[in-house]
């Protein structure tokens, strides 16, 4: 299966719109959970509260359309439901050592380049002189966010580093397998929203319980149900699967570049972390190796 492009510059601007409002989601979401590890609520808590809320108000949409065996096969649905809700906690408990800019650069910035290593290997997108280049500016990004901010190999901060990259995995075998089954977008974002929710409420209320709840204000736990339950798990899956499907694993994906950038700025305000300056040189290399790697106009030039 070669790279699928967009057909016209009309569907180009479609696909880069949804992409686009898929990462400003995101990138707030990572800023709100930031904000809830600041009150009373546990990583462990936010992820119930998306799950929870992601679960029931797509479950009847599940009921009606299936689990899509056919399409996905067993290994499919099971990277859409561990790669859907295993980025939530991964990217969750890793707030609690590094920043939300970390966390936006290393989760969102990195997953496209993982993205293409796998719509590679599994869809048989071939790589370009372009996605090299993209390699080349990624990688001292990447070293420089997760070993010289602020620290170095074994600091806390780099806790959070792994936790990051490891969301980043999950994530993107969550958008090849969509891609590979031509799933549309809320079907997806459905099966990983109900997915998760059997599999992670039992287990949570046996473990954790419902403390966090009790000493948490209703304000908090409702800011995370409309940030994290609605809009990261539900319109922001939709989008992104649209972006997908009209420009493929890679193309699509490009746009998460852009959420380091996003989620730094927002953090200012909101959080009132300053990215450092390595902090910063590493975002912009990033996010301009990504966006190159994952199909952006660059690479576009060239095909």
């Amino acid at each position: 299966m070669g790279i699928s492009m967009p057909s016209t510059a009309a569907d180009y601007a479609r696909g880069a719109l949804c992409g686009l409002a898929a990462v400003s989601i995101w990138s707030g979401g990572i800023v709100a959970v930031g904000l809830g590890l600041r009150s009373n609520l546990t990583p462990w808590d936010v992820a119930a509260i998306r799950f929870t809320v992601a679960g029931v108000l797509l479950l009847p949409y599940v009921l009606g359309k299936g689990l899509a065996l056919g399409r996905l096969g067993w290994s499919g649905l099971a990277a859409i439901v561990l790669g859907g809700g295993a980025p939530v906690l991964l990217s969750n408990v890793g707030l609690l050592f590094a920043p939300a800019a970390h966390a936006g650069a290393l989760f969102p910035g990195v997953m496209p380049l993982i993205v293409a290593v796998l719509a590679a290997t599994v869809l048989g997108e071939p790589f370009t002189t372009a996605k090299w280049l993209g390699f080349a500016l990624i990688l001292p990004g990447v070293c420089a966010i997760a070993w010289l901010s602020d620290g170095t190999i074994g600091w806390r901060q780099n806790i959070g580093h792994a936790f990051f990259l490891g969301a980043g995995i999950a994530f993107a075998a969550y958008t090849v397998a969509m891609r590979k089954a031509r799933l549309d977008g809320l079907h997806a974002a459905a099966l990983a929203a109900v997915g998760d929710l059997l599999l992670y409420m039992p287990i949570y209320c046996m473990v954790v319980g419902t403390t966090g709840f009790v000493k948490a204000a209703w304000s908090d736990i409702a800011l995370q149900a409309l940030v994290q339950g609605l809009l990261t798990a539900i319109l922001s899956y939709l989008l992104y699967g649209r972006a997908v499907g009209i420009l493929g694993a890679s193309s699509g994906a490009a746009f998460a570049a852009l959420s380091p950038a996003m989620t730094a700025l927002m953090a200012i305000p909101v959080l009132g972390q300053w990215p450092g300056t390595v902090d910063w040189l590493a975002i912009i290399a990033i996010s301009v190796g990504v966006y190159i790697v994952s199909g952006g106009r660059l690479s576009r030039r060239r095909a």
